[in-house]
């Protein structure tokens, strides 16, 4: 009995036993399969963590970095302002280097603004800027093409740049259509009037001086001189004795009896590119006309006012100088048309001494005017005689 009662209880605790090692080994198995789960979780875990980290932490570092950068870029303009201003006191001082080389964009500001200074930086006129000037101790450049001087007394050239060179004159022709309207010695109080005969068909240029309207001859002569009313010009021909054919003709007779060997006239307004000349001949013609007191004193006039009939025009001079009182003008005339560029003639006082001045196919609107101020300031200072090599028995330009 006892026996039997052992057995039991023995197979009862081996069968416990069995089912406490078979719970633990399955809580082993369970908890193994289970541990890899959690932990790729947590490793997961801690890499989004560590991402996050990483970008907070390179945000961070941009934004630190960011005040630096704005720092250094105003100090590297703030430096490249100075050196510019330096550059300017002293063109020789060397190019200031940037400190902060890693801000690029200072490149694109203060870098490029400092080429484009050195770019347009002004330079001595060269010998072809010059106009042929080439070598001239004086420095003297100008924009005209042809360029001549002489004292009126003596006939002594004081500037000669192609002075041979025969090219077109423009209104300049109005000098000679004077002397001609004065010759004739037709009445000054008579009446002429415009009719469409005057008006340009040529180069179709307007004129103030409408169809119809009616002035006296010397008031025709008077604008046509100081403001070259072309229209006034064409007018006076017409009327003069047997009309404009006999005008014309007369206009290079008298060219031809003042010595004028290269000039000839087409019109007498100059609104032609065959209206041509030298400025040797000019210089004739200048002296002929300054005998005239009418053309001086219409010529030099700075403003007129006429009365056509309808209404009444103010007029003022072509010629700029004649306002400038450093300007001794006695006699002037300034003429344009495409062929010609920018003309001008002058008889005035430079040095005490009475001179003639041509400037003929002059660039730009008062580059005359302005050659015409250097030539008197290359005089006062006791410039010499220059010829240019286009003169030495040349036909020029």
């Amino acid at each position: 009995m006892k026996t039997d009662m052992f057995s039991s209880l023995k197979l009862m605790h081996g069968v416990a036993l069995s089912a406490a090692l078979s719970v633990a080994a399955t809580m082993a198995i369970a908890a193994a399969s289970v541990t890899p789960v959690d932990a790729f979780a947590a490793s997961t875990e801690a890499t989004a963590k560590s991402e996050k980290h990483a970008k907070a932490t390179k945000k961070s570092a941009k934004k630190a970095a960011d005040p630096a950068a704005d720092v250094s870029s105003r100090g590297a303009a703030k430096g490249a302002k100075v050196a510019a201003a330096k550059r300017d006191d002293d063109d020789d001082a060397p190019r200031a280097v940037s400190k902060k080389r890693r801000v690029s964009y200072t490149m694109n500001g203060r870098h490029h603004s400092v080429v484009r200074r050195v770019a347009f930086e002004p330079r001595s006129p060269t010998a072809g800027q010059a106009f042929g000037l080439r070598e001239s101790p004086e420095g003297v450049a100008l924009r005209s093409s042809v360029a001549y001087v002489v004292d009126q007394n003596t006939q002594e050239s004081v500037f000669d740049k192609n002075s041979r060179a025969v090219v077109p004159i423009a209104s300049i022709t109005k000098l000679m259509t004077a002397m001609v309207v004065l010759d004739s010695n037709e009445p000054m109080t008579e009446s002429i009037e415009v009719t469409d005969e005057d008006r340009d068909y040529e180069k179709n240029t307007g004129s103030r001086l409408s169809v119809g309207s009616v002035l006296s001859r010397e008031d025709m002569l008077h604008i046509a001189l100081m403001a070259s009313e072309n229209r006034a010009a064409a007018a006076l021909s017409r009327y003069y004795p047997r009309g404009r054919p006999a005008f014309m003709a007369a206009m290079n007779a008298k060219a031809k009896a003042l010595g004028m060997v290269d000039t000839h006239f087409e019109n007498p307004t100059g609104l032609t590119s065959q209206n041509v000349s030298t400025a040797r001949d000019l210089v004739k013609m200048v002296s002929a006309a300054y005998q005239y007191p009418l053309i001086r004193r219409f010529s030099t006039d700075r403003s007129y006012e006429v009365y056509t009939g309808k209404r009444t025009l103010a007029y003022n001079s072509t010629n700029a100088l004649v306002r400038n009182p450093t300007w001794d003008i006695g006699l002037q005339k300034t003429g344009f048309i495409n062929e010609a560029g920018e003309c001008l003639v002058m008889q005035a006082t430079i040095d005490n001494r009475p001179m003639i001045m041509v400037l003929l196919d002059s660039a730009g609107k008062y580059s005359r005017f302005a050659d015409a101020t250097r030539l008197r300031t290359w005089i006062d200072n006791g410039g010499e005689q220059r010829v240019t090599s286009a003169d030495a028995n040349g036909a020029g330009t």
